[in-house]
């Protein structure tokens, strides 16, 4: 080796070093001035780096009593143009009258919504809850499978195991479209009032709910939110959920809406030909920003609330707001257009 030769002259040595020194401030300097596409930094090495592991394979098939493949679950949920609704469950909102209930509850007496229950795919987080899916509730259930972590329990905003979660579920929604499946995702806190289907785009392959919209769709500073989006399987989408998933890792210990509402700006998007456009909160509240006309509302979602017991407190008075609103004879819905008592313990 060069430093083992003893007859290495000194002067060399000494104009060799400041040379390294000066190549390595450039290479510096030049590192923290650009803008690489994704970061890898080691303080987030318990995020796999693998996209779509073995649980969420077509081909996978768990080997627990009625346990079925993704790609048969998907098959068996399917709309005709290959659409399924997926949401997720954990053990903790599988309790008599938890948010899940309230969440199914809502199906069978929303506004032409309770046929969309067969299209529904339950994604189960644990062994419990996949039980609960398959034994109590009759759906299309899919167990995911996560090593090393328990999303069991209830899960606070913004703790590790949160960012974990909210991580696995984008990986797994891009294994979905890879399998050439559009869905409709939605979180279990959002009641289905109406067919949402009428109220989407058709010209656009992404779309998703906000906390707050200023009045165009397709003004990107809109405040989106993850817990409903409508996203057709299409190059475009698979390519731009791959960089979100990616993003995860030049955002170190932020959550999916987060650096979405980062990325959403990035060249990277229009490159792609990738349109986002945003879904008004007229037809899409929440108690963000609930929908001031019920005659229009198609999902509320028990967004800006914090605690679970909040959250179940308030839908509960939502869907009592809804069937007394169906009670109303039509002419007097259309012409007092009632409004919502919520939210109140989420105010």
């Amino acid at each position: 080796m060069l430093m083992q030769n003893h007859h290495f002259p000194h002067h060399h040595l000494l104009r060799t070093v400041p040379l390294f020194t000066v190549l390595a401030l450039t290479c510096l300097v030049l590192y923290e001035t650009s803008t690489p596409p994704f970061f890898f930094p080691q303080s987030i090495s318990s995020f796999s780096l693998n996209h779509a592991k073995s649980s969420t394979t077509p081909e996978s098939n768990h080997t627990g009593k009625g346990e079925l493949s993704l790609s048969q679950v998907l098959e068996r949920a399917a709309m005709p143009d290959k659409t399924v609704i997926i949401t997720t469950l954990n053990e903790a909102w599988i309790e008599p009258e938890s948010i899940f209930d309230l969440f199914l509850k809502s199906f069978r007496i929303g506004n032409q919504t309770l046929g969309l229950l067969k299209h529904l795919v339950v994604v189960a987080l644990d062994k419990k809850a996949f039980d609960h899916c398959v034994g109590a509730l009759h759906l299309n259930c899919y167990y995911l499978t996560t090593e090393g972590v328990d999303f069991s329990g209830e899960t606070n905003f913004n703790s590790w195991n949160y960012f974990s979660m909210m991580w696995r579920r984008i990986d797994f929604l891009w294994s979905v479209l890879e399998m050439g499946y559009n869905f409709v995702f939605t979180d279990a806190d959002i009641m289905w009032l109406r067919d949402p289907f009428p109220h989407f785009y058709p010209d656009t392959k992404f779309q998703i709910s906000c906390d707050y919209f200023w009045g165009d769709p397709s003004d990107l500073k809109n405040s989106p939110n993850g817990g409903f989006n409508y996203v057709k399987s299409s190059n475009e989408t698979i390519k731009f959920y791959k960089f979100w998933y990616e993003s995860r890792l030049r955002y170190p210990k932020k959550h999916d809406q987060y650096v979405l509402d980062q990325i959403k700006y990035k060249p990277f998007i229009r490159e792609i030909g990738l349109e986002m456009k945003f879904l008004d909160t007229a037809y899409f509240g929440g108690f963000c920003a609930p929908s001031k006309d019920m005659n229009l509302a198609c999902t509320m979602h028990a967004n800006c609330c914090a605690g679970l017991g909040n959250k179940i407190h308030d839908l509960e008075i939502l869907l009592e707001d809804w069937k007394s609103y169906l009670s109303l004879p039509e002419n007097v819905r259309k012409s007092q257009t009632p409004s919502w008592s919520v939210p109140q313990s989420c105010g």
